[in-house]
């Protein structure tokens, strides 16, 4: 496919991963923020948005829940990247030279074991990818990056140590985001469906809403809750269920919830991209 797909971060990061991986046909646009990435899409400046939703070890990426119900995009893929972090420096330097790394906040907490054990202190740097082109700028033989070896291999630095992260399962889960809905089947695995609804303001709306997707067998992979408008009264849930609208127990499902509900919009349905084990 051919086009532009935005994403957050610098080039280099595992947003931009998760655009080669699932767009390799698409030119890339980096952006400052979540909604820049978003905003180029609903502009014309990009295609196609690729965002992050959750991670394995860190649960739902921040503000996320709460931006896609409100962007006017809709998502058509899903995506996962795992998190594999490389520790890379200006060329020639060896690793018994280092003493301190850069990287996001997050990323730093995800390979203590592997600084403890080379006695490296941290920096927090504004993101991974980001960290990566600080370093290659400057001389400090003695600071390394922790970041994507994508990064590495774009500000030309030499990889030092590889998949150093403490869990080898770490894993994120990305949406492609489009200003255009598609409701039809694709591929020849399961489908997913994702929506948002609020519930009437009456006693037990949300526990009689759940209530079909357990009578018909209709499996919710995510449920999660957010305030609307700031409003401690006003909350909202975005969902994730396996199947596509047209199936019948999902339909029967979607019915039930939408009696109990005073909203009820469906963001995306799309092929269901599980990632593999280990």
């Amino acid at each position: 496919m051919s086009g532009r797909i935005a994403f957050q971060g610098e080039l280099g990061a595992y947003s931009h991963e998760a655009c080669r991986r699932a767009r390799p046909g698409m030119e890339v646009l980096p952006c400052h923020t979540f909604q820049d990435a978003i905003d180029a899409v609903r502009r014309g400046d990009a295609d196609l948005a690729m965002l992050p939703v959750e991670n394995s070890t860190y649960g739902r990426v921040a503000d996320m829940h709460s931006l896609l119900p409100e962007s006017g995009l809709f998502i058509i893929d899903e995506a996962f990247v795992r998190v594999e972090i490389a520790l890379s420096a200006l060329p020639g330097t060896k690793l018994s030279e280092i003493r301190q790394a850069m990287s996001h906040t997050v990323l730093l907490g995800q390979c203590r074991k592997f600084l403890r054990e080379h006695n490296i202190s941290t920096i927090t740097g504004f993101d991974t990818a980001g960290s990566a082109k600080a370093v290659a700028a400057q001389t400090d033989r003695s600071l390394a990056a922790l970041s994507p070896a994508l990064a590495a291999e774009l500000y030309g630095l030499e990889i030092l140590a590889s998949g150093i992260e403490d869990q080898s399962n770490n894993t994120t889960r990305f949406v492609v985001m489009s200003p255009e809905r598609d409701l039809s089947r694709r591929g020849s695995g399961k489908m997913m469906t994702t929506f948002i609804f609020q519930v009437r303001n009456i006693p037990a709306a949300l526990y009689k809403a759940m209530g079909g997707f357990a009578t018909n067998g209709v499996n919710m992979t995510r449920l999660e809750s957010y305030m609307v408008g700031g409003n401690f009264t006003a909350t909202a849930f975005l969902a994730d269920i396996e199947g596509h609208p047209d199936d019948p127990n999902v339909a029967r499902a979607l019915e039930e919830i939408r009696y109990f509900a005073s909203r009820f919009e469906v963001l995306g349905v799309y092929p269901a991209n599980r990632p593999t084990a280990g």
